[in-house]
């Protein structure tokens, strides 16, 4: 008798990391209805909430980032990772683990090590055009590398032999008909009839430049009526925005100007990319890929901070394409969005041509892609014997 197909998935931290990871668990289930799919996260991240709210379990290791600003504690990094790595150890012994999967960021990180720690298969997935810290430590402990961009490649140890699967989505996203559910969505969002919609989505938890621009624009476009701002703001800001809007005028509660309504999170994105004509936004894989499916054209504000700027190199896949703009975050003010926006509204064939644009690749496909791989490493004997190492 052949034991179900474990796997183990090491993902937490943002958004970026979570939902691919999310949406191989999709695909692995969809590959194999009783296979047993678990997390490995740490307490810090999204993880907490999105991981179980999508039904999976959620065990948790002590990690810190693999952050220079820690300063005198990045020395830790090597305790932390040895401990962190030991207790993932013994979460995949709980689970029979047959295989280990990690996504990028620090949380995934002891999924690997535990995965060395007990001789089992383990595979990579570098979501960025340029490899973050953690996974660049991870490509020296497997063989197994996967990455969404082919340019992370020359960037990871072992890179030569990686194999590009494309951005793991959600297969709401990889199937959109946007056309198609269109009506649907204006309705969801109670979308004027007639009005453009400018979606501002700073990803997982929102970003106060891309908040505090969108304010300032609904402020500007006061007295016209053929605009609509949706902006996702992250639960942390959302109070404050709403109040910002109705000082400002434009608020969904004064009845005037663009209905400019703030929201702390979309739980469906394929309404939110179905209603958008344009869409202002951070540049992590994670939208990169999605944009690049569903075809809808953006303005791309880079987060400053992130490591190796790699979301600026993110941005360049679409803006290189002519499928997006980039604006530096410093730049990203009310006044220069306009400028930028308001002939790209104007231009509904500019539009047009800006969502053809972009290379959908592997992305539609790579969740199906990636479990594939996972399948084939996984580690199934024909007997009932429990993993015991």
């Amino acid at each position: 008798m052949r034991t179900p197909l474990s796997v183990v998935i090491g993902a937490g931290g943002t958004g970026g990391h979570i939902y691919p990871g999310l949406a191989l668990a999709e695909a692995l289930r969809r590959a194999d209805p009783d296979a047993v799919i678990s997390f490995i996260g740490t307490e810090r991240g999204l993880e907490t909430t999105l991981i179980p709210a999508a039904g999976y379990r959620l065990h948790t290791v002590d990690m810190i980032p693999f952050d220079p600003a820690l300063g005198a504690k990045r020395f830790l990094l090597p305790a932390a990772l040895l401990r962190s790595g030991a207790q993932a150890r013994s979460v995949l012994r709980t689970q029979k683990a047959q295989v280990v999967v990690g996504m990028g960021g620090y949380p995934s990180a002891p999924a690997i090590v535990g995965a060395k720690l007990a001789g089992l298969p383990s595979v990579i997935h570098e979501s960025n055009a340029v490899p973050g810290r953690a996974n660049q430590f991870a490509a020296r402990l497997t063989e197994h590398l996967t990455v969404a961009f082919d340019g992370s490649r020359a960037h990871l140890s072992g890179g030569e032999r990686a194999l590009t699967v494309g951005m793991p989505i959600a297969a709401s996203l990889a199937a959109l008909d946007r056309p198609a559910l269109r009506a649907e969505a204006r309705r969801a969002f109670g979308i004027p009839e007639g009005a453009r919609v400018v979606l501002f989505n700073g990803g997982s938890l929102g970003a106060a430049r891309l908040t505090a621009a969108a304010v300032g624009l609904a402020a500007r476009w006061r007295d016209r009526t053929d605009v609509h701002l949706l902006i996702k703001t992250g639960p942390a800001a959302l109070a404050e925005t709403r109040r910002k809007l109705i000082d400002a005028g434009v608020g969904a509660d004064t009845g005037s100007g663009p209905v400019a309504q703030a929201v702390p999170y979309l739980d469906r994105m394929d309404l939110a990319y179905a209603v958008a004509d344009l869409v202002v936004c951070r540049a992590g894989s994670a939208t990169i890929a999605e944009l690049a499916t569903t075809g809808v054209p953006a303005v791309l504000v880079p987060y400053p901070h992130a490591p190796g700027d790699h979301q600026t190199h993110n941005a360049r896949v679409l803006s290189d394409a002519g499928a997006a703009h980039l604006v530096p975050d410093a730049e990203t003010t009310a006044d220069r969005l306009a400028e930028l926006i308001d002939p790209l509204l104007a231009d509904p064939a500019r539009l047009a041509v800006m969502g053809r644009a972009a290379d959908p690749g592997n992305h539609a496909r790579a969740a199906d892609l990636l479990a594939e791989t996972v399948i084939r490493l996984a580690v199934r004997p024909t007997t009932t014997r429990e993993f015991t190492a």
